[in-house]
Order: structure tokens, then C-alpha cells, then sequence
């Protein structure tokens, strides 16, 4: 986020000083003479440098001690005469030149020595070889202490000489650029949205694409979200171009504001990923992407789990490589990945290690990773059976943590593990998880344990450092089962290019104002975060990832990825050590065969199954696959088997190639949320408001009823009564079990 500490506040009117330089114009060249042509002339006028300066103090105080010895002089004579130079040229004489403290110190320090050492000259006489010794390193040390005030003194004087009339030109200019901006904008701010400002900081973005603005409000009278509601009517009443779009946050006080305008759409092209795979550490955040002033959005996960929502096409893949790239560059984070969709999140991740193994050979015209590469990702699930195993493992981490990790958490003083490199932080990235957690009650058993572990996981492992990362389509309770998964992710993301129906900035950031509909490019949405280190959701935009990035980040961080300590790989067990074995990897590096019987899984409206499981992406959001309503389960292999049929056969016992009976499941069609609450109407006697339903749920009201709503309309069904509004917000009639049954019967045909 843009330092707020670091806006330039308004200088008061006033005409800038300016300053000329001190060094004369140097003296005409007199004719040549046939002296000057044996050398350069000296120049009695000069000022004593450091060399002469020295010789000068110690020949003086030679010649002073001499006289005095001769004349019988009062030995502290030449003791008040250094004083008084002391006094009158070292200090007083440098103060009116406003030379540096060091210059000030050398001519005053030169006066006093040569003056003590010329009584003591005095008293035990000036004709011997200790004062001869001691004189001369008077001198020595006089001429040191001149050569280093002389250096202090040049970079001084350069110093003031940078502030030349030019520069003073351009300083001036500036200001009153800036004040011209403040004028402006207080007066567009109280006209558009009623709000009478003091502007009293500016700042111009380094980018030149836009400026910030720091503002007092009136005090009692008006809060920094109404000019925050005014936002996109302000952009427009200064013709900013579109995609310009004002962010709008309280300032660092309360009564301040603070107002970020883009005059430029910076983020309009794609940016790549920065070149740059230095260490980051999960206490210190990392980047996700780059704001309007093109500086990167960084975000805080060691208590925090995120939620990532985007439509298909609106860059959601990229963003999860950006994800996977910042915890590749943690020197305390290992990254664990669930993605049911055959892993294709992970697999980029694993390439350079399987090249570097020789399981994989390197596209043509690139060199094999070097021994010793290691995978960019730490485990990798692409089934429901591998992910349970993940998730038990991670819990059974997180209870040994707990009790092995007492003694380290009462020396350190704190319930929150110390994570470091030889203790990391488990980061759980699940792609398209926020729907794993909507699944129906009538999945198979093995995905019904998964989501609890993964609702579990989120809920208990906070302390111990395991977090997660989940995405999703869209926001709606029906896709994420219900607003648990929401309460856990301080840490939001919508992206909003691509979006055809809904809105996940109303979803993510319900009181949020930002004018979404002009983030459109590909990677653009908002980003926001809830806590002590969060930030106000704010445009932002996702850099541009690819495979040879992601290659590239695997070999730049392979020397940066710690190891799992040793209590949490003993808890793990086997289910760790042997994640990378052919018998659960080895669909990384081998290609499978299908029979010649089968049928080609590129055919039209064949799902293509995933390496040994479930494949939830012949899923579409009410629970049909693209092949029929039903999944056919093999026992004796134990896997299911999604391109068995493109039909719809009744439930019951088919015959397999054997002629043996294997049971086929039904699979409901109906969106779950539509079920629960159905089930939970006829158990309340067939009749509910929507705030009763609602809490038997445990999701909000105003989400429930419109969740509900669309998803009456999208089969045809109409609510009784639904026209007639109580005041409290429900419908007078409620939902009834009929209506919902109705529904569901719809759904089910």
C-alpha cells in the first residue's frame, strides 16, 4: 500500500530561497614572463591550506616558545593568547563563514595545542630534543585534523551548491503544482460529494501515473466513507481515463482521508512477474501483485487464510502461480497443494525436479534442471484419497506441535509457534477448494471426510502454523457450502474481469465501493485484508505468470526451501515420507494407457478422468457431469470410473465387463444448498421465515434469500407470497417444504 507516513505535505506560500556559490572567479592569466615560465607563480594572497596551515602553527609556536625563553616571558602568556584564538577564530570566525562543527573543532582544538605547548616550551626550555619531537607532531597532527575538516567542508559546500537556481526553479514549480492539485480537489470533493476538505499533503506517484492526496475532514460533521460512496462520481467529474479508478481509506488518523487517484491506466497491459526471487519471509509478507501506482500489494498469511474468487478467464490461474512463486521465495514455508482437477495447479511445479531426475526430458532447446533441484512444491494431491492423507498428516502435525513445542512457546512467551527456517509454516494451497466444501450429502464418503478435514484444518491449526489458500468461481453460499470458510480468510481476493452474472466484490467486501465494472482487464479485481496488518480493499492487478516462470522460480528458490522439522515429519509418518513414491507420484512421469474396449476420453461429452480419482471438473455448479447424473464404482479398483456412461441408467446393480454385479451410487444433482434447506424446512413442520432458516443454517439472511431465490427462478419454480415483505426484511410467507420440493424435483429430472 502506498506509505501514508510519506505524503508531501504543502509548503506555505512563500518565495524559495536561493544561494550562489562562494568560490571566486578565478584571476586572469597575466603575460607570460621569462620567471613565470620557470614555474608557477605563488600566490601570497592564498588562504593556508592544510599542509600550510599545519607548518604555519608549528613554526609560530616554535618561534613564540624562543622569544619567550630569551625574554623571560610569563610562561601563560602564549597559554590566554591560544585561548583567545581559540575564542575569536575558531569559533567565532567559523560560525559567521557557517562552516561544518568539524572545522569548527580542528581550528579550535589547533589554537589551544599550540598555545600549551608553547608554555610548557617555556618552562623546560625550547632547545632540546623532547620539545623538537613533540613540536613536530604538533604540526603532524594539526595538518591531519585540517585534511579531514577540509574533506567535511568540500562535501558541505558541494551540498549547497546543489541548490542551485535551477533547481530552487524546479522545487517551486513543483509546490505549486501541488497546491494547485490541493485547491482543486478541495473544491471537486465538497461539490460532488458534500464534504468541505483541507488537503494538506500531496504526493505525485514515481510512476507519473496519478497522485495522492491526504485530507482533514470537518470535525463532528462527516466521515471518510462518504467521500469513499463518492468515489466513482468524483473520477467522472474529473474526466480521469477508464479504468482509472479512485481508491478511497481512512487516513492514519481518525477524521483524515486519504485518496489515491490514477491518472493513467497502469493496468492496462499485463505485467510480468518481477525478476525478482530474492528471500521473503512469511512474518514479512509477500507480494501478490501491484496496485494502481504500480507498487506491489503485499499481504500477511501467518494467521491468516486467504480466500480467492475469479470466473473462469479472469486470470485465477495466474494469480495462484503469483501465490505459489512468493511462498517458493520463503525461507520458512512449505507449500502443500490440493487440486482435484488432475493436479494441473502443481504439476508446472514439479517439472524442473522431475528433469533433473531424469523422469522428464526438457522441452527442446532447454537445459535439463541441475542434481539436486528439488520440487518447487512440498506434496502434491491431485485425488481426494492423496489429499486425506495430506490434511490427516497436517493435523496430526498440528497436535504434535502442539505438545512437543511447549517449552519453546513458554521461552519465547507466546501461543503463536515461532516460525522460522528449521520450524516452517505449512501453507495449503487448494484450487477450486471453496467448492469441495459445498459438497452434497450424498457424495461418496471419502470426499465428505475431506471437506471436514479441510474445515477442521482451517479451524484449529492457527496456533501451529498451517494456513490455507482456497479459490472459487463465485462466492455464493451454494459454492462454499456456507460462510465458514469466509469467516477463516481475513484475506480476500475478487478478481472481476470476466464476470457474465453475480458480483464477487459484493460477496468478498459487502460495504465495499469500488467501481468494478471498469477492472476488466484480464487479472484486474480488488484485494483486501481484516486485521491489525489488513488494508482496505483497493483495486489491484495480478502480474502475468507462464511455465517458463514458473520454471525459473522453481530453480531460483531451490536453495531457499527449508525442510520439514523433525517432530512434525515424525507426526506425518509415511503418509509424508512417501509422498513423492512411484506407487502415489508416478502419474507425474507416466503417461496411462486405456484399453482398447474403452471409450476415447476425448469424445464429445466424455470426461476425461483424473490420475487415479475423482475428476471434479466434469462438475458443473449443480452437481451434473457433462457425461450423465451417475458415477459407476469399480471395486475391484478401487477408483471411479467417470466415462462409464453417457446415459442416465436407473440406480441399481449394472453389469461389468465380467458379467459381475457392481453397484452404481446415485449421485444428487441437486445443488446442496437447495437440500439442506429443504431437509431443515420439513423438519421444522414445512414451513420457515428466511431469518429462522437462516440461522438453522448458519448462513446470513439477505445471502440465504437470494441464494434461494435464484435458485427457484433457474428451474421455474415461483415462491408463494414472495411479493409481500415484512418489514424485518423476510417474506411473509416464508419458504414452504412444497415449493422447495418442487425444486428439487426439477433438479433431479
Amino acid at each position: 500500500m502506498t506509505d501514508r507516513l510519506n505524503l508531501t505535505n504543502l509548503p506555505p506560500d512563500h518565495t524559495p530561497q536561493t544561494t550562489q556559490s562562494p568560490v571566486a572567479e578565478k584571476l586572469a592569466k597575466a603575460p607570460r614572463s621569462r620567471a613565470a615560465k620557470r614555474g608557477v607563480p605563488l600566490d601570497w594572497a592564498a588562504p593556508h591550506g592544510p599542509a600550510t596551515g599545519a607548518l604555519s602553527a608549528a613554526t609560530g609556536a616554535g618561534a613564540l616558545a624562543l622569544l619567550g625563553a630569551a625574554t623571560g616571558m610569563p610562561e601563560a602568556l602564549p597559554l590566554a593568547v591560544g585561548a583567545a584564538g581559540a575564542l575569536g577564530h575558531g569559533i567565532g570566525w567559523s560560525v559567521r563563514r557557517r562552516l561544518t562543527a568539524m572545522s569548527l573543532v580542528t581550528r579550535s582544538t589547533s589554537w589551544l595545542l599550540a598555545g600549551g605547548w608553547t608554555t610548557w616550551a617555556i618552562h623546560t626550555g625550547p632547545l632540546s630534543w623532547a620539545a623538537a619531537g613533540t613540536l613536530a607532531g604538533l604540526g603532524v597532527g594539526i595538518g591531519a585534523m585540517a585534511s579531514t575538516a577540509a574533506v567535511h567542508e568540500e562535501a558541505a559546500e558541494e551540498e549547497r551548491l546543489a541548490v542551485s537556481p535551477q533547481t530552487a526553479k524546479a522545487a517551486d514549480a513543483l509546490d505549486r503544482r501541488r497546491r494547485a492539485v490541493a485547491r482543486e480537489w478541495e473544491e471537486r470533493i465538497q461539490r460532488v460529494a458534500g464534504v468541505q476538505t483541507r488537503v494538506f499533503a500531496v504526493e505525485f506517484w514515481k510512476t507519473g501515473g496519478g497522485f495522492s492526496l491526504a485530507a482533514e475532514l470537518p470535525g463532528g460533521t462527516a466521515t471518510w466513507d462518504q467521500i469513499a460512496g463518492r468515489a466513482r462520481a468524483l473520477a467522472g467529474d474529473a474526466r480521469l481515463p477508464l479504468g482509472c479508478v479512485i481508491a478511497v481509506e481512512e487516513g492514519d488518523i481518525q477524521g483524515r482521508v486519504v485518496l489515491d487517484i490514477p491518472t493513467v491506466n497502469g493496468m492496462a497491459d499485463a505485467a510480468p512477474y518481477p525478476d525478482d526471487y530474492s528471500p521473503l519471509s512469511i512474518l514479512t509478507g509477500i507480494p501478490w501483485g501491484m496496485l494502481p501506482n504500480l507498487d506491489p500489494v503485499t499481504v500477511y498469511l501467518r494467521e491468516a487464510c486467504a480466500l480467492l474468487l475469479g470466473p473462469p478467464g479472469s486470470g485465477k490461474s495466474t494469480l495462484v502461480d503469483g501465490v505459489l512463486t512468493g511462498f517458493a521465495r520463503c525461507t520458512d514455508v512449505l507449500t502443500f497443494v490440493i487440486d482435484l482437477k488432475a493436479g494441473a495447479v502443481g504439476i508446472p511445479w514439479t517439472r524442473p525436479w522431475l528433469e533433473a531426475t531424469g523422469r522428464k526430458t526438457p522441452k527442446p532447446g532447454t537445459a535439463p534442471a541441475p542434481a539436486g533441484t528439488k520440487p518447487g512444491i512440498d506434496w502434491i494431491a491431485s485425488t481426494p484419497e492423496e489429499a486425506l492423507r495430506m490434511l490427516r498428516a497436517a493435523l496430526r502435525i498440528n497436535a504434535a506441535r502442539q505438545h512437543h513445542y511447549q517449552d519453546l512457546l513458554d521461552e519465547m512467551d507466546t501461543t503463536l509457534l515461532p516460525v522460522s527456517p528449521s520450524l516452517p509454516q505449512i501453507m495449503v494451497v487448494v484450487d477450486e477448494g471453496a467448492e469441495l466444501l459445498s459438497i452434497q450429502p450424498t457424495a461418496p464418503p471419502v470426499l465428505k471426510e475431506l471437506r471436514e478435514a479441510v474445515r477442521k484444518a482451517m479451524r484449529t491449526t492457527r496456533a501451529m502454523g498451517v494456513r490455507f489458500v482456497l479459490t472459487a468461481v463465485d462466492g455464493n453460499v451454494s459454492a462454499l457450502g456456507d460462510t465458514e470458510v469466509r469467516k477463516f480468510s481475513p484475506v480476500g481476493v475478487a478478481l472481476t474481469s470476466g464476470e457474465s452474472a453475480g458480483n464477487n466484490l459484493a460477496k468478498m467486501f459487502p460495504r465495499a465501493k469500488v467501481d468494478t465494472r471498469q477492472l476488466n482487464a484480464k487479472g484486474s479485481g480488488v484485494i483486501g485484508a481484516a486485521g491489525a496488518d489488513g488494508f482496505a480493499p483497493t483495486p489491484f492487478k495480478t502480474w502475468k505468470t507462464s511455465p517458463s516462470q514458473v520454471r525459473a522460480a522453481v530453480l531460483a528458490t531451490n536453495h531457499l526451501r527449508p525442510v520439514l522439522d523433525r517432530v512434525s515429519a515424525d507426526a506425518a509418518g509415511e503418509d509424508y515420507t512417501r509422498r513423492w513414491n512411484d506407487d502415489r507420484a508416478g502419474w507425474l512421469w507416466t503417461t496411462p494407457t486405456a484399453p482398447a474396449d474403452d471409450p476415447d476420453p476425448t469424445e464429445v461429452g466424455t470426461p476425461a478422468a483424473g490420475p487415479g480419482g475423482l475428476n471434479l471438473s466434469s462438475f458443473t455448479r449443480d452437481g451434473r457431469t457433462a457425461a450423465g447424473d451417475r458415477l459407476v464404482k469399480q471395486p475391484r479398483s478401487g477408483g471411479l470410473n467417470l466415462s462409464a456412461h453417457r446415459t442416465s441408467p436407473a440406480p441399481g446393480a449394472v453389469a461389468d465387463d465380467d458379467g459381475g454385479s457392481v453397484y452404481e451410487p446415485v449421485v444428487d444433482p441437486a445443488p446442496g444448498l437447495l437440500v439442506r434447506a429443504h431437509a431443515a424446512v420439513v423438519a421444522a413442520g414445512g414451513r420457515m421465515y428466511v431469518s429462522a432458516l437462516a440461522d438453522a443454517l448458519g448462513i446470513d439472511a439477505q445471502t440465504l434469500g437470494a441464494d434461494l431465490n435464484g435458485l427457484l427462478r433457474a428451474v421455474g419454480v415461483s415462491r408463494p407470497g414472495a411479493g409481500t415483505v415484512r418489514i424485518d426484511g423476510d417474506s411473509k410467507a416464508g419458504f414452504y417444504a412444497r415449493t422447495l420440493a418442487d425444486a428439487l424435483t426439477r433438479y433431479r429430472q
